[in-house]
C-alpha cells in the first residue's frame, strides 16, 4: 500500500514506477473542483524539499483552469484581448512576428504554470546563439542582443499579465538575464553629404517636395506618409501632425495615432518648406499632401518611400542611411544650429526635452565643449588683465 503524508502539506505517495509523487491545491475550477500541482522526485526527502518550495511558491495564490493552456494559446489570446486597439497595429504585428518566429518554437507548448526562469534563461540562450531565420553573411545563425532583448520585454509584459490573470503564480521572465540592447550607431548626413543630397533630389520632380519637407521637418516615416492637406494652415505656415499611416499587405493601409501622445502636435514650418506646399497644393488633385505617384488617391506607402531614399542615396554615392536617420539628420544640425532641446523636443514629437538630450548626447557633448570655450573665453576678456591669485601672492612676496 502506497505511504502517504498527513494532510497539512499536501498529499505525498510512492508510485509504482519507485518514483515519490506529492500535490498541493493551486487554485480552484468555475465547478469548485481543485486544481493540483503535481511534483515528482525519486526520492521522500527530494519529494518534501521540492513540495515545500511549491507551497511557498503559490502561497495566496488562486489559480484558475486557465493556468492548463500552453504558452501559445496564452500568447495569441493576449495579443487579442489585451494589446489590440491599446498599440498601433504595426507594433501588434511586430509583436506577433516575434511570437510566432521566435517564442513558440521554443517554449509555445508548454504549459503556462509550469514554465520555469530556467526554461526562458534556456530560451534566450538558444536564440543567441541560433535564432536568426536566415543565415547573415557576417553573423551566421546568431540573433542580436537587441532582438533577444526585445522578446525578453514582450515576453515579460505578457506573463506579468498572465499573474494579473491567476494564470501563474509569479513571471517567470523576471530572473532570466536577458543581453542589454547593442543599438546601431545613429547614421547622419553631414554637411557636405547633406548638400550632394539636396543636389539629387533636385533632379528628382516626382520626390523632391516631399524629401525637402522630411529633411526640414524631422517627421517620422508614417507621419509624413500620413499628411492631408486640412493638416496644412496655408496662410500662418502651420502644419498638424495627427495621425501616422501603417502599410499592410496587399496594398491596404490603416491610419492611426502618433507614437505617443505628444506625437499630436502643430510645427510652424520653415518659410521655404511653407512656400513650397503653398505652390505644390495649387496643383494637388488628393487630399494627401503626398499622394502615391501611381494612384494619386492613395497616400504614399511608406515602403515606396523608403525604396525611393535608396535609390536616391546610391545615385549620390552616399552612404546607405536608414529613413529614419533623416530625422536624426534634422535633429542634430537643428541642434548644432542653436534650436534648444525644448523647442526640438516639440518639433519631433519626443515625450520631453529629456528624452531628447539623451537620444542626442553625440550631439549635446558638443554643444557643451562649444559653450565652455564660449564662456571661457568671456570670463578671460572680463578678467584677463587682472593677477590670478596665485599671481597676486608671488608679487606681493617679491615687494621689499
Amino acid at each position: 500500500m502506497a505511504k502517504r503524508r498527513p494532510a497539512g502539506d499536501g498529499m505525498v505517495r510512492k508510485r509504482d514506477d519507485g518514483r515519490w509523487e506529492g500535490r498541493i491545491v493551486v487554485g480552484h475550477k468555475k465547478n469548485g473542483d481543485p486544481i493540483f500541482r503535481h511534483v515528482y522526485a525519486r526520492t521522500q526527502k527530494e519529494l518534501m524539499d521540492k513540495l515545500h518550495q511549491n507551497i511557498e511558491s503559490y502561497h495566496d495564490v488562486e489559480l484558475t483552469e486557465e493556468s492548463r493552456m500552453s504558452l501559445s494559446e496564452w500568447l495569441d489570446r493576449w495579443l487579442e484581448e489585451y494589446k489590440s486597439g491599446t498599440l498601433r497595429p504595426s507594433t501588434v504585428e511586430g509583436y506577433r512576428r516575434y511570437i510566432n518566429l521566435y517564442i513558440k518554437p521554443v517554449l509555445g507548448h508548454k504549459q503556462m504554470s509550469l514554465i520555469t526562469t530556467q526554461d526562458v534563461q534556456r530560451m534566450y540562450q538558444r536564440l543567441k546563439k541560433e535564432g536568426r531565420i536566415r543565415e547573415h553573411p557576417e553573423y551566421g545563425s546568431q540573433l542580436s542582443d537587441s532582438m533577444v532583448n526585445h522578446i525578453h520585454s514582450l515576453l515579460h509584459e505578457a506573463m506579468a499579465d498572465a499573474v494579473q490573470a491567476h494564470i501563474i503564480p509569479k513571471n517567470p521572465t523576471e530572473g532570466a538575464t536577458a543581453p542589454k540592447p547593442n543599438y546601431k550607431p545613429k547614421q547622419i548626413l553631414n554637411d557636405r553629404e547633406l548638400d550632394t543630397f539636396m543636389e539629387t533630389i533636385r533632379q528628382d520632380k516626382v520626390w523632391y517636395d516631399f524629401f525637402y519637407t522630411e529633411l526640414t521637418t524631422g517627421l517620422r516615416r508614417g507621419e509624413i506618409c500620413g499628411l492631408m492637406w486640412k493638416d496644412f494652415d496655408e496662410k500662418s505656415g502651420r502644419l498638424k501632425v495627427c495621425r501616422t499611416l501603417h502599410s499592410k499587405k496587399a496594398g491596404i493601409f490603416a491610419l492611426g495615432d502618433t507614437k505617443t501622445s505628444k506625437g499630436m502636435r502643430t510645427i510652424i514650418l520653415p518659410g521655404s518648406t511653407a512656400e513650397l506646399l503653398r505652390q505644390r497644393k495649387k496643383k494637388a488633385l488628393s487630399q494627401w499632401i503626398f499622394p502615391d505617384p501611381v494612384s494619386p488617391e492613395l497616400p504614399v506607402p511608406p515602403a515606396s518611400a523608403y525604396r525611393r531614399l535608396k535609390v536616391l542615396l546610391q545615385q549620390a554615392g552616399l552612404p546607405s542611411i536608414r529613413f529614419h536617420d533623416l530625422r536624426h539628420t534634422f535633429a542634430t544640425h537643428a541642434l548644432t544650429s542653436g534650436v534648444d532641446a525644448k523647442t526640438l523636443s516639440g518639433i519631433l514629437g519626443h515625450t520631453n526635452a529629456s528624452f531628447t538630450l539623451d537620444t542626442y548626447t553625440h550631439v549635446t557633448s558638443d554643444m557643451q565643449k562649444t559653450a565652455s570655450n564660449i564662456v571661457g573665453g568671456f570670463m578671460e576678456d572680463l578678467f584677463g588683465k587682472e593677477l590670478k591669485p596665485w599671481q597676486e601672492s608671488e608679487r606681493m612676496e617679491k615687494e621689499p
